[in-house]
């Protein structure tokens, strides 16, 4: 009997793990594809606050960016994205903070130039006050 109590204990807890896992990739999804559109609106509220104000925003071409400049960025038109694809997209949540990988692609209007970007992407979330928070982010050419 206590071997029958132990075994469906631990089945429902990795149950509950598992659903949490689930529950807690899903809301990295959610912020992710909020994120992407306030990038595209050019929405500085919704990027602010989806950002930490330590922001460390790393581009393929090197420069990296405080949370003012990235936001800055966009809303100024320098970096203006027409639409954004993402696929092959990994997430690792381990407590509060999510790991994402994906490739991005891109329609833009960089400066008033239009143009396309393909990007492989590292995000770093943090989840915050119930909330999932961007804190880093790096972006690389693909290798082919």
């Amino acid at each position: 009997m206590k071997h029958l109590f132990l075994s469906t204990f631990l089945l429902c807890m990795i149950a509950v793990t598992a659903f949490g896992q689930r529950r807690a990739t899903e809301s990295v999804k959610q912020a992710i594809t909020k994120l992407n559109q306030a990038m595209v609106d050019a929405d500085s509220t919704t990027l602010y606050k989806m950002t930490f104000p330590t922001l460390s925003y790393g581009h393929s071409s090197g420069v990296i960016q405080n949370q003012q400049q990235f936001v800055e960025g966009i809303t100024s038109g320098r970096s203006d994205f027409i639409s954004i694809d993402l696929s092959d997209e990994s997430i690792n949540v381990v407590g509060n903070t999510a790991t994402v990988r994906h490739i991005l692609s891109a329609k833009t209007f960089d400066n008033k130039v239009p143009g396309t970007v393909r990007l492989e992407i590292l995000l770093v979330w943090v989840k915050s006050h119930g909330s999932w928070k961007l804190l880093a982010r790096q972006a690389v050419k693909p290798a082919n």
